[in-house]
């Protein structure tokens, strides 16, 4: 793992102590993101992640897979893309909810 990312993350340091949950983890990693039989192409994939790792305000995901999207050839203005997509995304979840919620409890407009 330090050698993929340059640190261990914390999430493997801790898991490793339960093999019985790291490995399914770690295989389902390794299914979605490195296989070979992926119809997505790598840089696709690590974008999807920088999308998805922006979404969830996850700082240091974020950090690992826009290194592997700069490693795979993914460009600036493409990281920044798929960045804001995931805000986005999570922006229109929190909207959904709240406006549900705010319909419920004051009704539709008069």
């Amino acid at each position: 793992m330090e050698k993929m990312f340059g640190f261990v993350p914390t999430i493997y340091e801790i898991m490793s102590e339960r093999p019985d949950m790291f490995n399914p983890s770690a295989h389902l990693g390794n299914a979605l993101m490195e296989s070979r039989k992926l119809s997505l192409d790598k840089k696709t994939v690590y974008l999807c992640a920088v999308s998805a790792a922006a979404s969830q305000s996850g700082e240091h995901c974020l950090r690992v897979q826009i290194k592997h999207a700069l490693d795979e050839g993914a460009n600036r203005d493409e990281i920044l893309e798929a960045v804001m997509i995931g805000c986005y995304m999570t922006m229109t979840k929190a909207q959904s909810y709240a406006l549900r919620i705010f319909r419920e409890e004051l009704g539709e407009p008069e």
